[in-house]
Order: structure tokens, then C-alpha cells, then sequence
């Protein structure tokens, strides 16, 4: 059974930091790219970042400059460090595995084959 199980989520204050972790299990994803979205409540879901197979970023421009994907395939878990957190980041946070290599294909959330079920994130102001 394929799972992605996300962690790390909390509240935090404005300008505060913190890692969000996602893990895989049940197949390898060594050859997918791990994409970060988020919902915010009453919004569509929301790209955040991607980090490809082979280890090309892409982000969301509001993000951008604040936070950092990066992979371990070693240990079937991908990150997302996020600094300077404004309460406008508040949102349920999801990652997800995509077999497409494109850079603007993986800004389509319908390109995503797995989903995990998400960790919160609430920024106070």
C-alpha cells in the first residue's frame, strides 16, 4: 500500500521557521518528483514547490526566497523548510508524487498520482 505521510506542522508566530517532512512508503519514488501544495480554508488548492528526480526546484513565487525543498531518497523523505512564515502560509499542507518530469506540468495538481493527507500549518500574526 503506497502511503505519503506528512509531518512537522504547527502554529508558529510571523517570521518564525518551520520543516515540514513527508515520507514515503510502499513503492520507491526514487524516479517521481515530490511536490509540496497547501489549502488555505476557503481556497483552492495551492502550489507550493517541487523538487524533481533529479533534484530541480521550482516554486511558487510567493514562497520563493523563503523556502527550501530538498529530497533523501536514502530515506524515502522529502522536506520543505520554511522561513519567514507569514499568516498568509496558514494552510493544511500536502505532498504528492508525480511520474511527469515537466516543470509546468507539475503546477497542475491533476499530474500528481499520490497524495498524503496533509499536516497544518498556522502562522499567527
Amino acid at each position: 500500500q503506497v502511503q505519503l505521510v506528512e509531518s512537522g506542522g504547527g502554529l508558529v508566530q510571523a517570521g518564525g521557521s518551520l520543516r515540514l517532512s513527508c515520507t514515503t512508503s510502499g513503492r520507491t519514488f526514487n524516479n517521481y518528483a515530490l511536490g509540496w501544495w497547501r489549502r488555505a480554508p476557503g481556497k483552492v488548492r495551492e502550489f507550493v514547490a517541487v523538487i524533481t528526480a533529479d533534484h530541480n526546484t521550482y516554486y511558487e513565487d510567493s514562497v520563493e526566497g523563503r523556502f527550501n525543498i530538498s529530497r533523501e531518497n536514502a530515506k524515502n523523505t522529502v522536506y520543505l523548510e520554511m522561513n519567514s512564515l507569514e499568516p498568509e502560509d496558514t494552510a493544511l499542507y500536502y505532498c504528492a508524487a508525480s511520474s511527469v518530469n515537466d516543470r509546468h506540468s507539475l503546477r497542475d495538481f491533476n499530474e500528481y498520482e499520490y497524495w498524503g493527507q496533509g499536516t497544518q500549518v498556522t502562522v499567527s500574526s
